[in-house]
């Protein structure tokens, strides 16, 4: 990390904070200062994530909840607004691809009732329900919200149509709670390429695909992404509406 960001006083929640890009956002959010709510299922993933960032004097709590469930995802909302006597930052990291390998776009019958519905709930739907139960707390702020949406979103496949889809709506999603929520709150997206994560899709031998096709020739660690989302969370203050691909010069 290049950039230092003074937060000392402000107050966040990430969800999907447990590993990868919302683990390494969360804990720079709190070594800069800030409180952070982390968000994730309620499984030991998430309490592991904790005790590392407490270990190191961190100020963190967990606020554990499934946001495919409206009803949860507002309440962790409320409760992490709550917890922190308000709220300056949202980020809506929650996502999963739930396929283990990547559905060919032809193969529509895999594409069930069911797994589309998980889908949109997980990786779109979440983000207004957590959003719209924090929004009073934000605009008192003049806060912050940083959506994670998917180079996906812009073609190009994913893990399946439905994610590309759901991550396609993100992007729409951001564009119109910018509208909504502003002039108080600013609403922007990230677009990730390869991640060095533990992704529950494999795509294969991401470094090798990296090396061939990435102008930076590498795969994205967690920290390139999480230094981008901090900065539209407290910088970027002529910035909204916007979907940032960060994917090291794929699409060039």
């Amino acid at each position: 990390m290049t950039i230092e960001f003074q937060l000392a006083g402000r107050r966040a929640l990430v969800t999907g904070a447990a590993s990868g890009i919302g683990f390494a956002t969360a804990e720079l959010l709190a070594r800069s200062g800030a409180r952070v709510a982390m968000n994730d299922l309620p499984t030991p993933a998430l309490a592991l994530a904790l005790e590392r960032l407490r270990e190191r004097g961190l100020a963190v709590e967990a606020v554990p909840g499934d946001l495919a469930d409206a009803a949860t995802a507002r309440e962790v909302g409320r409760e992490a607004a709550r917890r922190l006597a308000g709220l300056d930052f949202l980020v809506n990291n929650a996502g999963a691809p739930l396929t283990r390998e990547p559905i060919p776009p032809a193969d529509l019958d895999a594409l069930t009732e069911e797994f589309w519905d998980r889908i949109l709930r997980i990786n779109l739907l979440s983000a207004f329900w957590v959003t719209r139960s924090v929004a009073a707390a934000l605009r008192a702020a003049r806060g912050a919200v940083v959506n994670t949406v998917s180079s996906a979103a812009f073609g190009g496949g994913g893990s399946s149509t439905a994610y590309a889809t759901a991550k396609a709506g993100l992007a729409g999603l951001t564009r119109e709670l910018a509208r909504g929520l502003a002039p108080e709150v600013r609403v922007n997206g990230i677009a990730p390429g390869f991640v060095n994560s533990n992704w529950a899709c494999s795509f294969g031998d991401i470094d090798a695909a990296a090396a061939d096709s990435v102008p930076l020739g590498r795969v994205g660690q967690p920290a390139d992404y999480a230094e981008l989302i901090v900065y539209l969370c407290a910088g970027a203050a002529y910035v909204t509406g916007e979907v940032i691909p960060v994917t090291g010069g794929l699409r060039i």
